[in-house]
């Protein structure tokens, strides 16, 4: 936090002129009693106009050399901060994009892949029934086939049956007779 040059000078005021004041006027420092006591007594005299001057180019010279250095470094070190935190921030928000965008790209692919999946179901679907319907016209032909070549037999059996039906006749007449039929 920067402290602007008016508030320094009142704080310095507020405390630095109260203390002075009180310098010049306690002649016995807390711990004496008096006299012989023992006590440590503090006289003031020029020596202390001293003693604030050096004070204060003491305050003036550790400004310069060390308290600003370390301010700027302060300064620096949270623009530093900030500037990564900003970059967290956009980071974080292309992270969360890329997410939703791998999120939708999922998602269409899936409908994609449903729709692909369906397409080929439906062609081998198709396929299917031209396979069916081509093996039951090849049954079918079959079937006429094996049926004139059953009739065609039947016909030949009939034929060569037609043929020695007398021949079974006299047999059949001879084993229910018992006797050989003229």
């Amino acid at each position: 936090m920067r402290i602007s040059h008016l508030t320094r000078i009142y704080f310095t005021a507020f405390w630095f002129i109260p203390t002075v004041l009180l310098m010049f006027t306690v002649k016995v420092a807390f711990g004496s009693s008096g006299g012989e006591s023992g006590g440590v007594t503090v006289v003031p005299d020029w020596s202390v106009l001293i003693q604030i001057a050096n004070f204060i180019f003491l305050i003036w010279v550790l400004n310069l050399i060390l308290y600003r250095p370390i301010r700027n470094v302060l300064i620096q070190r949270k623009e530093k901060v900030a500037g990564l935190e900003a970059s967290i921030d956009s980071f974080t928000r292309d992270l969360q994009e890329k997410e939703e965008a791998f999120g939708v790209g999922i998602k269409e692919a899936r409908s994609k892949g449903r729709q692909e999946k369906e397409a080929l179901l439906d062609v081998a679907a198709e396929e299917e029934k031209k396979m069916i319907a081509k093996i039951n016209e090849k049954l079918q032909a079959d079937l006429v086939e094996v049926r004139e070549k059953i009739s065609k037999d039947a016909a030949e059996v009939r034929k060569s049956l037609l043929k020695e039906i007398d021949g079974f006749a006299e047999s059949i007449s001879q084993k229910i007779l018992g006797r050989k039929v003229s």
